[in-house]
């Protein structure tokens, strides 16, 4: 990504979640989250408890559970335009189930998203092997650990 679509992408960070767990610095996450980039982002992340991590799940997706990252994507060129809404609760939960660190999961969950923003998809086995590929791509860039290493399916 050039420093002009760096500097144009504007990033928001919300905290609603109630939780303790100190996350990274908005530099660091908003660097990982470039690191996905391909044109200019205007996104808004919010962290949020389990209870609207589950409506919100509920809601737009049917399903009764709080999940780990919501990507609302609105626009995916010339810029893209986004929410996400990841839950601490179980951001930390799969981590530790999985072995991973906090911070690698959470970069990974970011990244995740910001690639739903410009319009991947895991929907077909073609997409996920595709969009996975570029995750793993990216995670090595910024010197993180492989997230699918051992296959386990969050998302």
């Amino acid at each position: 990504m050039s420093k002009r679509k760096q500097q144009s992408s504007v990033i928001e960070f919300e905290r609603a979640d109630g939780a303790q767990k100190r996350l990274p610095t908005r530099e660091q996450m908003r660097a990982w989250m470039l690191a996905a980039a391909d044109v200019p982002l205007e996104m808004t992340v919010r962290f949020v408890g389990e209870e609207e991590g589950r409506e919100l799940n509920g809601r737009y997706r049917g399903k009764d559970w709080a999940t780990n990252v919501l990507t609302f994507d609105y626009q995916h060129e010339p810029v893209a335009q986004a929410d996400l809404v990841i839950c601490t609760r179980v951001l930390e939960r799969e981590a530790a189930e999985q072995g991973k660190s906090f911070r690698a999961h959470l970069a990974h969950l970011l990244i995740h998203g910001v690639l739903h923003a410009q319009g991947w998809d895991h929907e077909s086995d073609d997409e996920a092997e595709e969009m996975e590929a570029r995750e793993r791509e990216i995670m090595a860039s910024l010197g993180l650990p492989n997230p699918y290493s051992d296959r386990a399916r969050g998302h």
